[in-house]
């Protein structure tokens, strides 16, 4: 009989415990072996067994003892007891005190072993659905949010520990990477869960119509305003208010709404008083706020009043498996939708989502299974069922080299090319372009600066290969020395000038 298990022999008779420890070796367990109780106790402490056989006769505390202290300290580990008493009254007071098994002298190796591997079962069963529990109140943990990856658990970190205060949250990231699911999960696990949740996208309401939206208004303060409304900040008095596209505030607004988080108060429009309000305020953009600080696009003494705690939501191509979950979830909630039974993801599909770079992060994700679950004719979703550019899509790796061996560049300018599309890979985003680069912000902006991309953040500049064109005529090839030699070649300003557009740089249109 083979068994597994890491087992604890108590004995004060050696010679017993050196047969045990011979015998249950060979049938694959692992033994330590201890003559007294107390020690037996200590041990526990520092070490974790499976299941512990004790003899009901011991020097000093009994087994009987013994088993109840191990029940109470540590209830996970199974306790065998052995006694040469096989009487009922002593096999119901094992139990009693806590025992998995009992078994009466003289036994058998085999029978011994048997019950130990059951009790190595017992608690492995235990251990496994306590597992299973904690994964299952995790996964409820941060409501809709989904997801296993290093990225996502930096997120779930800093959700448990804010939610805990009352400080402004900035959640920042890409259109469709759930920044708002972020702010709800924050308001669901703070003291003010059960208080209103009120949202507003600052970027869909008109500019003359968001202060009375936010503050309120009186009766007669503008056209068609027939009656006075206390406003957003009012109706989130006891809960959360999340300010979606705070990016897209207009700057006569910004003021006001510092004042009224320093003053906790909010005047409505056409009013003569102020109202107290008791709202914690959460704010998400996917723009480089810091960057319009700077440009003045963004008052700087409002972004700090905001930015208190900044939750960064990766975009999804930054969440590695994250995306087969997801698209696993989706699949399953709509195919409930579509009245079909989709199973899963072919192992086809599930490359072609690894792939795929998701501009439109999970939001794209859930339209792209949601229409790919409508089309399917089988349980299992095929690359067919996926929209064409996702079946189209190949990994492509950043390069910043060329087997051309006549495409041999400086150093300068294939970090150049690198910096680049690193911007690029971030939608423009200086703060994250820099984050990724291992640069602070200065050094990133004099770089750009020196590539020709200025504040009007040319978006072709962006664009430029790091695989390297063939050289065509010698003109391609030539042109990094062209540039380098502009200095002191006036007659060559005009090609040094044109270079960069011939590395696809141009000025024009680089994304914010």
């Amino acid at each position: 009989m083979n068994g597994h298990g890491h087992i604890l022999v108590i004995d004060d008779d050696a010679s017993q415990c050196e047969l045990l420890e011979l015998e249950l070796h060979k049938r694959g367990f692992s033994i330590v072996t201890r003559p007294r109780a107390e020690d037996a106790l200590e041990l526990l402490e520092m070490e974790d067994f499976d299941v512990v056989v004790a003899d009901i006769q011991l020097q000093g505390m009994s087994g009987l003892d013994l088993c109840r202290r191990i029940a109470h300290d540590r209830p996970d580990v199974a306790v065998v007891v052995i006694t040469g008493f096989g009487s009922m009254e002593t096999a119901i007071g094992a139990i009693r005190a806590g025992a998995y098994d009992f078994i009466t002298k003289p036994f058998g190796i085999d029978a011994l072993a048997l019950a130990l591997e059951r009790a190595a079962k017992h608690r492995a069963l235990r251990r496994e659905v306590s597992r299973l529990r904690r994964v299952a109140r995790e996964s409820d943990r941060f409501g809709e949010l989904l997801g296993t990856s290093p990225a996502m658990r930096k997120v779930y970190d800093l959700i448990e520990r804010v939610s805990e205060t009352d400080a402004s949250v900035l959640v920042t990231g890409e259109s469709g990477t759930g920044k708002e699911l972020v702010a709800r999960s924050i308001h669901d696990r703070s003291r003010r869960k059960h208080g209103p949740f009120v949202a507003i996208n600052c970027a869909a309401v008109a500019e003359n119509l968001l202060e009375s939206e936010l503050f309120g208004h009186v009766k007669g303060a503008f056209t068609d305003a027939r009656q006075g409304r206390s406003g957003l900040f009012v109706e989130a008095n006891g809960g959360t208010l999340f300010l979606d596209e705070i990016g897209e505030l207009p700057l006569g607004l910004q003021p006001k709404l510092l004042r009224a988080l320093q003053e906790r108060k909010v005047r409505p429009v056409g009013g003569t008083s102020e109202l107290g309000f008791d709202a914690r305020l959460i704010t998400a953009t996917n723009k480089d706020l810091e960057s319009a600080v700077e440009e003045g696009r963004f008052r700087g003494d409002l972004f700090y009043r905001i930015d208190v705690v900044h939750v960064p939501v990766p975009p999804l191509r930054a969440r590695g498996t994250d995306v087969l979950l997801l698209a696993q979830h989706f699949a399953q909630s709509f195919s409930a939708n579509f009245a079909k039974t989709v199973s899963g993801l072919s192992p086809a599909v599930g490359e072609k989502l690894l792939a795929y770079s998701w501009p439109g992060n999970v939001r794209e994700l859930a339209n792209a299974i949601e229409r790919a679950v409508a089309l399917t004719r089988s349980e299992t979703l095929m690359v067919e069922d996926l929209p064409e550019k996702i079946r189209s899509s190949e990994k492509a790796p950043i390069a910043v080299s060329t087997f051309d061996p006549m495409e041999l560049v400086p150093l300068e300018e294939i970090e150049r090319r690198y910096i680049l599309r690193v911007l690029e890979t971030v939608r423009g985003n200086r703060t994250a372009a820099a984050h990724a680069l291992g640069l602070d912000r200065k050094t990133l902006y004099r770089k750009l600066k020196s590539y020709g991309v200025g504040d009007d953040r040319s978006a072709d500049a962006a664009h430029a290969p790091l695989h390297a064109e063939p050289a065509r005529e010698g003109a391609t090839r030539d042109a990094p020395a062209r540039e380098g030699a502009a200095r002191d070649a006036p007659a060559r300003e005009g090609a040094a000038r044109d270079a960069p557009a011939r590395d696809g740089s141009s000025r024009e249109g680089m994304p914010r």
